[in-house]
């Protein structure tokens, strides 16, 4: 697990060239802190660089990064763990190829240097790495299935960067780029801006999926995809589908337990972790170590489920009960590493969690992706809702007590509850099948035309998703999943979880995000998915033998985080701060009448907008740190 960075230029020395990869390697120390390492090459007019910080995990001894071919003319970074790399690297050694590490970034590199770029569909993992090859002349740069690692890009007509991190890319510039309207709009729609896009214009993530093959002759680069997605129904009856997963899964939580480091997981108590933690614990011959994180306040605390589930698999279970100051007083420090606005707020206690299990464990198994995978959301549910909702109730009718419900289900209060669940359907619906798309808008919905000024606005900021996906009309669990993956999985939780982990030098792996699950649950009937409103319900029926009886079905809260209450009490000034008419005046983005009536409402208690407030005072966190403005909090 590392971060990697490069650069192509074509006015650089290579002096020039050294001492930028190390400043890019500076700003991602943490992903890495146990080497370094560089290169560079002279390319006719090109100079090629990458360089990398390493977090050993496998292969301490011998992995060290770059690696060359035997010949040096190919030569490898890579961010991420290949989890089928010993069945790689057997074929490999069957067909006459010889390794000298025993690392499977080794193995990249000679599957690459045997099969080219069609190698990159054979790899199970979650990775971001680039090869040069100056037989070609070529760069490739690629990223895995779902976006696990990220990888950022940014070519002007003398240079072209890639990195781990944006602040690798951004703090190199001569000059900071300005907002994207792209990037813009989708984060205050959605929260945060999923690839391609990012906050600045011109700078870009490459999709999951695929990779950017640069030509080093002309200076030009092509990106293209790596696997299809099977999409093939299977005519299996449920109970041999349910025994068909549940091998599946141990195989894949065993495949992402190889280390050379101590591991632990992550055990919240929920169906998803807790089939990791127990699958691990029935891998091994030696008690594992799980980590939970507890809150103070009785209404946040679920600790009781996580207990009992470490107490049935007798691991060693590490409890860390924390308060809301003990969040709070992180805000700034994980806001400002994600280096664009991000408005989840569960990167809160998702950081404080990996840092305290960073002191036992270098490595920690994750339930991230289930819900994702096996149809765990209650927006599935609501999804499916519209259409019986929509056959029922006249779209007249709907749009005339429409205002009356919102007002009706209005809280004061930081509580994302059955009112909120039902205020969110109600202004989801949509008769003309656009309803998923309201519903994965958990920002400004329906009135991001009244925020943003009109110059700011884009129209249908969706269009790139709707035809990347090819679903323009959602109506399915298996189209909503879809959409997830592109959006929302690589956009927000991978994200979410990368950055806090990463800050903190720990590596996470998700046994849930393996392409061969993805495409088994694609071949399942819906109805085994999500069956009436039982959600995961194959998953949960191919593990509920093994815990207590209805275990499984219990709900769960996840990181409830009460901004709200901070923006009206820890954070007032800073969010007041935020709203000065002048500083708006300057920005030139928002409507001004509008965003302060939206906070001042809030502060006052009128009206509970935590989540809209919270999205806005990320953005601006965000934006007074890259812009460089001062304030008198500050």
């Amino acid at each position: 697990m590392c971060g990697i960075n490069g650069i192509i230029s074509t006015t650089k020395d290579l002096d020039a060239v050294s001492k930028t990869l190390q400043k890019m390697n500076q700003l991602i120390w943490h992903r890495g802190p146990d080497e370094n390492g560089f290169y560079t090459k002279t390319h006719h007019q090109s100079m090629v660089g990458m360089a990398m910080q390493r977090l050993s995990i496998i292969d301490l001894s011998t992995g060290k990064q770059p690696i060359y071919n035997d010949d040096e003319s190919i030569v490898i970074v890579f961010n991420g763990e290949i989890y089928n790399y010993q069945i790689l690297k057997k074929q490999l050694e069957n067909e006459g190829v010889t390794f000298i590490t025993k690392s499977d970034t080794e193995v990249i590199l000679k599957l690459y240097e045997t099969k080219g770029e069609s190698s990159f569909a054979l790899l199970d993992g979650m990775f971001a790495f680039s090869i040069y090859d100056k037989n070609r002349n070529k760069v490739f740069i690629t990223r895995d299935f779902f976006g696990e690692k990220p990888l950022y890009y940014h070519k002007s007509e003398k240079e072209f960067f890639w990195a781990s991190e944006l602040k690798s890319i951004i703090n190199n510039l001569e000059t900071k780029p300005e907002i994207s309207k792209e990037g813009l709009n989708l984060y205050f729609k959605l929260t945060y801006t999923p690839a391609p896009f990012t906050i600045y214009k011109d700078v870009f993530k490459l999709e999951a999926n695929h990779y950017i093959e640069y030509d080093l002759t002309d200076n030009t680069f092509n990106i293209h995809q790596i696997n299809s997605v099977k999409n093939e129904k299977q005519d299996l009856s449920f109970n041999d589908a349910k025994v068909k997963l549940h091998d599946l899964m141990m195989q894949s939580i065993e495949s992402r337990s190889i280390s050379d480091v101590p591991l632990g997981t992550f055990l919240s108590g929920g169906v998803d972790s807790s089939i990791v933690s127990l699958g691990l614990s029935q891998l091994t011959n030696q008690k594992i170590d799980t980590f939970s994180i507890g809150f103070d306040k009785a209404s946040f605390d679920e600790t009781d489920k996580s207990k009992l589930v470490a107490k049935l698999i007798n691991s060693n279970h590490h409890e860390f009960i924390i308060s809301e100051k003990d969040l709070e007083t992180h805000i700034h420090e994980i806001l400002i590493n994600f280096d664009e606005p991000f408005a989840d707020s569960s990167a809160l206690p998702t950081y404080i969690v990996a840092k305290k299990t960073r002191d036992f464990v270098k490595v920690a198994l994750t339930g991230d992706g289930g819900d994702e995978v096996f149809g765990g959301y209650n927006k599935y549910y609501i999804g499916k809702l519209n259409s019986k909702y929509t056959s029922v109730v006249p779209e007249f009718l709907h749009n005339s007590t429409k205002s009356i419900l919102n007002k009706v289900l209005s809280t004061k209060d930081d509580n994302r509850g059955k009112r909120f669940k039902l205020k969110k359907f109600v202004n989801a619906i949509n008769y003309n099948n656009e309803h998923y798309w309201n519903i994965i808008s958990l920002g400004y919905s329906n009135d991001i035309d009244k925020l943003l000024k009109p110059s700011m606005l884009q129209h249908d900021v969706f269009e790139f998703y709707k035809k990347q996906s090819n679903i323009k009309q959602p109506k399915t669990v298996h189209d909503y999943r879809e959409i997830d993956r592109h959006m929302s999985l690589e956009g927000d939780m991978l994200v979410k979880v990368d950055r806090t982990s990463m800050l903190n030098s720990l590596e996470c792996r998700a046994p849930f995000l393996n392409k061969t699950l993805w495409e088994f649950s694609n071949s399942l009937p819906e109805d085994y998915l999500l069956k009436s409103y039982n959600k995961k319900h194959i998953l949960k029926e191919a593990f509920k033998h093994e815990f207590p009886e209805d275990f499984l079905e219990k709900s769960k809260k996840g990181f409830v985080v009460p901004v709200g209450d901070w923006l009206r009490s820890g954070l007032k000034q800073e969010l007041e701060s935020y709203i000065d008419t002048k500083f708006l005046e300057t920005q030139n983005l928002f409507d001004i009448d509008y965003i302060k009536q939206l906070v001042s409402h809030h502060l006052s208690g009128k009206e509970d907008n935590s989540y809209k407030v919270w999205t806005y005072y990320t953005f601006q966190k965000w934006y007074t740190n890259v812009y460089n403005l001062n304030f008198s909090f500050m």
